[in-house]
């Protein structure tokens, strides 16, 4: 009889051995094992010591390599395959409807490193491209006096983003909108949150399965992956009362893509944020930087 431990072990040998691309939760073949294991078998996730050495009975060990077969064969994300994603510790439901979360600017409100920018008169929040709902979600959480409004292009994110809201009881804090863009803004905002598609056109094509397996409208952002940035930055030039307050920021995270965006961007004045990734990827912009560009 094997233990959690052994499964484990062969699993990770397993994702190895396939080739199979992890970013999507984790990082490894071994984080990525853990997870489908212990989720297959009804274990807590963060407890991996306590239960290593349990036994695993010959039923559960069919199920846990079906499983394991089923993402290497799919190459979809594991999220996709147990239908649930993790973010600064707070769960949220996922599917094929919307990207895996996985966003730094989570972990720039979890850990404070926006709320110098932030004061008491920090009240509306707009999280932009709000996907699966999880940046609106970790933003109510952690600031209990705001409310959010989460907008997105599609109305099938939307319906997840939905289900996560209710999972949370976020329902009379969180107002989810179907939009393009900025175009069904209820502004002006105090604190835009924006991790929005910006993937070049190169780095689409040699993306692994397990990212083709996301939807392409919210990665895919043209030839430089400035296309929806691009637009937003345009659409806050031409009327920044109409969106942000005087004092407001916007976090915008922008992923490997630093180059592109000071290229497309020059005379723009950023800071960039430290993040667990580096200091490349999000940067918070003033309305008086963005006036000024």
């Amino acid at each position: 009889m094997s233990t959690v431990i052994e499964l484990i072990e062969t699993a990770s040998a397993r994702l190895t051995q396939a080739g199979v691309s992890f970013g999507h939760g984790t990082i490894n073949a071994f984080d990525e094992a853990a997870w489908l294991v212990l989720w297959k078998l009804g274990l807590p996730l963060d407890d991996l010591d306590g239960v290593a050495d349990q036994p695993v009975e010959a039923a559960q060990h069919t199920e846990v390599n079906a499983l394991v077969t089923q993402r290497i064969e799919t190459r979809k994300p594991a999220a996709y395959l147990t239908q649930e994603a993790w973010l600064q510790g707070v769960p949220f439901y996922v599917d094929e409807r919307t990207i895996v979360p996985r966003s730094f600017i989570a972990e720039l409100i979890a850990d404070g490193s926006i709320d110098h920018w932030l004061s008491e008169r920090t009240l509306r929040v707009l999280d932009l491209c709000t996907g699966n709902g999880s940046l609106a979600v970790i933003a109510a959480l952690a600031y209990p006096d705001v409310t959010v409004d989460g907008l997105d292009i599609s109305t099938d994110a939307l319906a997840v983003a939905r289900i996560n809201v209710d999972k949370h009881d976020l329902a009379d804090r969180i107002t989810l909108i179907q939009s393009d863009g900025l175009a069904q803004a209820r502004g002006p905002y105090d604190l835009i949150l924006c991790n929005p598609p910006y993937v070049n056109a190169q780095s689409m094509r040699a993306l692994p399965a397990e990212y083709l397996a996301e939807p392409e409208l919210a990665l895919a952002s043209g030839d430089d992956g400035m296309d929806f940035t691009r637009a937003l930055l345009a659409t806050l030039k031409a009327n920044p009362g109409r969106y942000l307050s005087p004092e407001a920021i916007l976090v915008l995270e922008i992923g490997n893509e630093r180059e592109n965006f000071e290229r497309a961007f020059p005379e723009l004045e950023v800071v960039w944020l430290e993040t667990s990734g580096g200091d490349s990827s999000v940067c918070v912009i003033s309305p008086a930087a963005i006036t000024l560009a």
